[in-house]
């Protein structure tokens, strides 16, 4: 729950700009972590990095 200043919300209190910026860095850091989580099993089988947890294997790259 977000704290409160007097009997309203914090967010209440935003201007409209500044809850224009906070989205857009939510969606920019949103797509960074989605652009890192393609690039890290970019290139693999489906199920292979499961399997690899299971048994132990390491990859070479």
């Amino acid at each position: 729950m977000t704290s409160k200043i007097g009997s309203k919300h914090v967010a209440q209190h935003r201007g409209k700009k500044e809850r224009l910026e906070i989205k857009r860095a939510n969606v920019a850091r949103e797509a960074l972590r989605q652009a890192e989580a393609r690039a890290k099993y970019r290139h693999q089988q489906k199920g292979l990095a499961r399997r690899e947890e299971e048994v132990g294997i390491v990859s070479p790259s």
